[in-house]
Formats: structure tokens, sequence, C-alpha cells
């Protein structure tokens, strides 16, 4: 997941899962930002999708809204 994402979900309420999963992910360098790399189920990427909604509103920072565009599409490309 982009970095943006993942710095927006560390400021909310997540299931005990999602947090976890989150905490176990790995931070990959990639040029002034970072990604990363979360191991879970579909349905908790689907849920962590769900919660960084508000980053596609009309209020985001258009970096925001890119990266959670980015996140939907790899989302979506998961197996069921």
């Amino acid at each position: 997941m982009p970095g943006k994402v993942a710095d927006y979900l560390r400021t909310t309420e997540l299931e005990p899962a999602e947090r976890a999963a989150l905490d176990q992910g790995v931070t990959v360098r990639r040029g002034q930002g970072y990604t990363l790399r979360v191991s879970a189920v579909p349905a908790v990427h689907r849920g962590l999708l769900a919660r960084c909604q508000p980053l596609d509103g009309g209020h985001g920072v258009p970096a925001q809204r890119k990266a959670r565009r980015e996140y939907e599409n790899r989302v979506s490309a998961l197996t069921p």
C-alpha cells in the first residue's frame, strides 16, 4: 500500500486484524516516499480500503487521492 494511505490509516480506528496487518507491514523506500508491504487476506485489504475512503473526497490532497486509487487498483486485482 502507498505510504500516504498507511499514514492515514495509522491515525484511524481499526479492527484488531487490520491493526495487526498494518503493524506487521514492511516499509520499502520508494524515491521520496515509501510503500508498506502488508501480507493479509483480501478481506482485510478491502476493510482497510473502505476505511481510507475519505482520502478520495474533495478535501484530500491530490497525492492522497492518487495513492488511494492506486491501492484500490491493487486490491481489486487480488483474487477473491
